[in-house]
Parts: structure tokens; sequence; C-alpha cells
């Protein structure tokens, strides 16, 4: 048996990516928004379903743009999910709003409606959802909350992309949603991202928005003779070369899910017994939704054991992080936030958790090593 290191993720190369590059760069088009960005885009909008959907340079730009759509300023609240990545907050919080945070639902991850019923103010102009390890939140405990108090929801798809939540596509349920396109995620182009939009007034604003506050798009489609500074805005439209790598890895998408859902079926079959033993509690998927097998995580007992768990797999050869250190207590998260309730079941997500290698081309015996270094570890 093989005994090199087996890293915790590496992105997946997709066939077609050189020859992709190639043709941008023989071309006199490697800025935004030619035939790969246009390409690119419509496989999106085959997937996700969603009637709208704009390139950006990466998801943190795709929620920045959230932002100016929804026109945020220092007199608002956003409410964002304590266990979470900078960027879903430090995005609300460049417009001056105040990030109110949030706790989560154990079982998932994501955010919990109660906590987040009682964040809701006066002030409060949005939520940002997050679907942990591309499966779905609360949906319609939240969709309700926002529904009575007349707040936006942004979903975070950034783990997402392909994952259903009752039947309906993760990124198309709320005002807006946003993807991301970085080497860790399923698809990649590097660094990228994009924004899911349903409204047309919305989408007319976040194409000026995207290009510098300018009517480009319009001027390219012929609607107007040239284009002006029409609004606000900045530099979120990604190059075509990046288009070109994420167009080739959208071809690829279903093989990409089935080489990821292996790794992740292969885990949720041969840990349970070992789990139930040693007080572990597995990543789970509830039955009214179809998850993205992002990642694989498990929790343990205490911080303690799960350090434990890490250097025990690191001394067999095993990558197994940890993941997003909760928001709230955080020196930015202390500045730029407030708290209603201590986040308490955040905290111990964080503190409880590791990720086990995941990428579609993991080898059956990796992931034979993987199982048998986890299921050697006793509490």
């Amino acid at each position: 048996m093989s005994t090199d290191r087996i890293i915790f993720s590496r992105p997946h190369r997709a066939r077609r990516e050189l020859d992709n590059l190639a043709a941008v760069l023989a071309s006199d088009h490697s800025h935004g928004d030619g035939p790969f960005t246009a390409s690119a885009t419509a496989k999106l909008a085959a997937i996700t379903e969603a009637p709208h959907v704009l390139l950006t340079t990466s998801c943190t730009s795709a929620l920045e743009m959230a932002g100016l759509l929804l026109e945020l300023g220092p007199e608002d609240e956003v409410i964002v999910p304590s266990f979470a990545f900078t960027s879903t907050a430090t995005a609300m919080a460049l417009r001056g709003s105040t990030c109110v945070f949030a706790d989560i639902d154990l079982a998932t991850g994501n955010l919990e409606p109660e906590s987040v019923a009682a964040a809701i103010t006066a002030r409060t102009k949005a939520i940002v959802v997050i679907h942990y390890g591309g499966v779905a939140a609360d949906m319609a405990g939240l969709g309700e909350l926002a529904a009575a108090h007349g707040i936006a929801i942004v979903e975070d798809n950034a783990h997402g992309l392909g994952g259903r939540w009752r039947g309906r596509a993760l990124g198309t349920l709320g005002t807006m949603g946003t993807l991301s396109f970085h080497d860790t995620k399923n698809l990649h182009c590097g660094e990228g991202g994009a924004l899911l939009l349903t409204d047309e007034i919305l989408m007319a604003r976040a194409e000026i928005i995207r290009e510098k506050g300018t009517d480009r798009a319009r001027f390219l489609r012929g609607a107007v003779d040239k284009y002006s500074w029409q609004d606000i805005g900045s530099s979120y439209l990604p190059s075509e070369l990046n288009a070109a790598v994420l167009d080739a890895q959208l071809d690829e998408f279903e093989i990409i899910q089935a080489g990821r859902h292996r790794v992740w079926n292969a885990y949720a079959a041969g840990l349970p017994e070992w789990a139930a033993r040693n007080d572990i509690q597995l990543m789970a998927v509830p039955p009214d939704r179809e998850h993205t097998a992002h990642l694989f995580y498990l929790r343990t007992p205490t911080e303690r054991h799960r350090d434990d768990l890490i250097a025990h797999l690191a001394a067999r050869g095993v990558s197994a992080p940890f993941h997003y250190v909760p928001l709230d207590s955080s020196p930015a998260g202390l500045k730029l936030g407030r708290t209603p309730r201590a986040c308490v079941r955040s905290a111990e997500f964080s503190s409880t958790l590791l990720r086990l290698p995941l990428w579609p081309g993991l080898g059956d015996e990796q992931i034979e090593r993987v199982l048998a270094a986890v299921t050697e570890f006793r509490i």
C-alpha cells in the first residue's frame, strides 16, 4: 500500500482547458464578455435554472454586488451566520452595514431560523444564507421569516452548485444567489464566481455595476450606440481566460460530481459503526435535500478529541483540516458586528469539526487508507 501523503483537496483538470486557453490567447479578445463567457454562462444557467447569470471575478465579488444591489448602507443590518467564511460578512460590512451574527443548526451547520428571528430588528435589510457543504439550509423557516418582515435573502452558495432543496436549485431560492469557482470548489477557474438573479430590474442594474458603472453590456448587444457612466460599480467581470477554464470544467460537471459522490458515499458507508462506538457525529443530509459532495465532515465530542484525531491522521499521511473560526468572536466581527444571542452552537460546531480528503480523482486505495486511518482512532 502506498504511503504517499493524501492531501485534502486537489483541483480537477478538465480536458479542454489548455485548448480553450490557447484559443483565447490566439484571439484578439482576452478581456471579459467574450465567447467563453457566453458559453460558460449558458451552461451555468442550465444547471442552476436561474433566469439570469453573471460571471464575476469571485464569489466575494458577487456578494459585494449583492450588497450594492440591495443599496445597503450604515443604517442597515444584515444577518449572517457566525459559522461562515469571512467574505459572507465582509461584503456586507464593506457597505457600512452592521453584521448581526446568528447561530446555526448543529445537524447541518446552517443558519437556524429561531436564532435569525431573535436577531431581526427594524433595521434588518437582508439575511445571508450559506448552504454549508452543499446541503441546503432550512429555506422554509428562513423564507417565512424573510417574507413576514420584507427582508431580502442572499444565498452564499459557494458550496452548492448543483444542490437542491425540495427539488429546487440552490442559489435560486432567495432574492439572489452567489457561486464560487475558487480552486477548492467542485468546479473552478482558479478564482471566479457568479451572481444568480431572478429579477429583471435587478439584472439590468447588476450588468451596469459589474462593468464599472457603465452600460457596456447594452452597447455590446447593440442596444445603445455608445456606453457611458450610468451608476456606481466596480470591475467585477472576469477575463476570458478564466471563463475559458470554467467552460471546460462545466463540460465535465457530471463527471466531477460523480467522482466526488463516489468518495462521499464511501465515507458515509464505511464510518457509521466506528462513529457510533466513539460518539462521533457524521455529516448527514436531510431527506428533502440533494447535496453536492463538496465536503465530508465529522464532529468529535470535544475540541481535544478533534485535535487528537487530526494529529492521528497526520501521522498516517492523511490531511484532515478543521474549518471556519466563528465570525462573532473574531477581531473584525467584534468591531463590525453585533451578536444578540451568544452563538454557542457555532462555537461547538467549529471546535469539534474536521473534514476528510475529498476530490474526484481520489483513488480507491487512497479512500481505503483514509477509512483505515480514521477507524484506528479510539476515544
